[in-house]
């Protein structure tokens, strides 16, 4: 996997074969096909490695983290923002390519519904209904995807990013819904 993140970060999401895999990692193709399957299942493979390493950061620091609304929307962006900027430049690529399978797409959309439902579980205590609306959970998972994205291209340094993100939890648990 190391490997395959490094073919990644340095050449794109393009060249990551299961052929290149297999050289670059010094071992047969035969082990990479039977290990992976296809480029999907290595594709999909780094994906759930990225996600169970956001999903596992993020519980752990809600466990840790001040129970308030500004708290929690705080913890949310800190573990989403450095769990895509520790992983760096290469998420974006894979994420893309997530979205050229109907196969890809599910496995992303499972694992966003995964992080929304984290987030409403720890945001509805705050909620003046008690309840979030899914749009705005999804209007959340759009803002930090898109602020991560560009914090790790530089175009937003970490701290605005983060400072954002939890800006806009906290706007979208605080609205009332008439």
């Amino acid at each position: 996997m190391d490997t395959a993140w490094r073919l990644v970060r340095e050449e794109g999401t393009d060249a990551l074969t299961l052929g290149r895999l297999a050289e670059q990692a010094g071992i047969t193709k035969p082990v990479v096909y039977d290990h992976f399957g296809t480029r999907t299942g290595l594709l999909i493979a780094l994906y759930r490695e990225f996600d169970d390493r956001q999903t596992a950061q993020l519980q752990a620091a809600l466990r840790t983290g001040e129970p308030t609304l500004a708290g929690r929307a705080a913890v949310i962006a800190s573990a989403y923002l450095d769990c895509v900027l520790a992983q760096g430049r290469e998420i974006p690529g894979v994420v893309a390519a997530l979205t050229s399978s109907p196969e890809l797409e599910r496995v992303k959309r499972d694992c966003d519904a995964a992080f929304r439902e984290t987030c409403r579980s720890a945001l509805a205590p705050f909620a003046p209904a008690g309840a979030i609306a899914p749009a705005g959970l999804w209007a959340m998972l759009g803002a930090a995807e898109a602020l991560s994205a560009a914090a790790a291209n530089g175009d937003l340094t970490a701290t605005e990013a983060q400072v954002e993100l939890a800006e806009t939890i906290v706007a979208m648990v605080s609205r009332r819904r008439g």
